[in-house]
């Protein structure tokens, strides 16, 4: 039974000790050298024979099962060795020799179903890591005219993906990105954005103007959400040098320029996806080496001590060099040692230059810039 478990299997002296078995191993080893002292110690008399049944039962907390049987058969032998000194081997040698043994087994079989338990999270890692590259696909690193890059930073350690989004197309229309953000979180939220994400990767090539796609998402939004869910979204169009924004209830994009940092807010507010927005488009005339940050609201929450993460204040330092990868980076180290690591929300980043229509490079980074972000 312990050995029909389906487990990887590499023939003896070939499989190297994980991390895990060779810390069980240590701690059981230790253990089995203490309980020894402590027997040379009290004298012939094998008072202490029976604490060797706790040794496999602490290499079971971390090894594999075949360690925990290796471990557990040398505290057997060695209880043995012990409650055979005095040249006697009576009643209560063998009933502590025989419960060494079944605590062998029964911490062997505890070890086979913890290994099952990791193998099947590892399996679901797995898993959550391919349907994040669905969902979230890499962008860049150049789409059309514009140089892009994006990074996602999760919130729980235990998830990469959560309720934003952004894609980047390169259409028939010109370059569209979106950046959104689903009300609420966990696995509603996940399915959310997968819908926002396919509806918004058809209507891309489909619709000429930036308002049609907000009707059709919004649209989709509403067939799959109740009344009081929503997606704030930024879509983002450059065609031709022209950038055209239309923002629904989304945090406004960042445009850097020569120094400066501007919000692009929109001309009139408009609700977010699932409301019926009406959105009115911000036009603006790009210059090459013009670069747009596109954010959610996780960003602007962001805060240690009651205070915000300046990101308006910090945006040219951290992002108007090298390039829009290193940009990310760099803001990416500023924001975890602003908050010291304890982040509220999900947070999704897109960084774009418009390298015009030559596709100029980036001025490179200076080296200690992405090191020194958070300082």
């Amino acid at each position: 039974m312990l050995f029909g478990v389906p487990m990887p299997i590499l023939p003896a002296g070939r499989r190297p000790l994980s991390p895990a078995s060779r810390a069980g191993l240590g701690a059981a080893l230790v253990l089995l050298v203490v309980v020894s002292g402590v027997e040379i110690a009290d004298g012939p008399q094998a008072n202490f024979v029976g604490l060797y049944a706790a040794v496999p039962f602490l290499a079971a907390v971390f090894a594999y099962w075949q360690t925990v049987l290796a471990v557990g058969a040398i505290a057997t032998i060695v209880g043995m060795v012990f409650a055979g000194t005095d040249g006697r081997f009576d009643t209560v040698g063998m009933v502590n020799v025989v419960g060494i043994t079944l605590a062998t087994g029964i911490a062997a079989a505890v070890a086979t179903i913890r290994q099952r338990k990791d193998n099947r999270i590892a399996e679901l890692l797995r898993l959550a890591a391919v349907a994040q590259q669905a969902v979230l696909r890499p962008l860049g690193p150049q789409v059309g005219n514009l140089a892009v890059a994006g990074r996602y930073i999760s919130a729980s350690a235990a998830a990469d993906i959560g309720g934003d989004l952004y894609e980047a197309l390169d259409t028939p229309y010109g370059v569209r990105i979106i950046i959104g953000d689903v009300r609420g979180k966990g696995l509603d939220a996940v399915r959310l954005a997968s819908i926002v994400l396919g509806s918004y990767r058809h209507v891309a090539f489909e619709r000429a103007d930036l308002r049609s796609i907000v009707t059709d998402l919004d649209r989709a939004v509403a067939r799959s959400v109740g009344d009081e869910d929503f997606v704030t979204a930024a879509l983002v169009e450059e065609r031709g040098g022209t950038l055209t924004i239309v923002n629904c209830g989304h945090p406004a994009p960042l445009l850097l320029r020569r120094g400066q940092v501007i919000a692009l807010d929109p001309p009139a507010p408009a609700p977010p996806l699932g409301f019926m927005p009406v959105a009115r488009p911000r036009v603006e005339r790009l210059e090459p080496g013009d670069r747009l940050l596109l954010f959610t609201d996780g960003l602007g929450e962001a805060r240690r001590d009651g205070e915000f993460f300046p990101t308006a204040d910090r945006a040219w330092r951290l992002l108007g060099h090298g390039t829009v990868g290193d940009g990310l980076a760099s803001l990416e180290t500023a924001l975890v040692d602003w908050v010291h690591g304890q982040l509220e929300d999900d947070i999704a980043l897109v960084l774009l230059e418009y390298t015009g229509p030559d596709g100029s490079a980036s001025v490179a980074m200076p080296s200690w810039e992405v090191g020194a972000a958070g300082s």
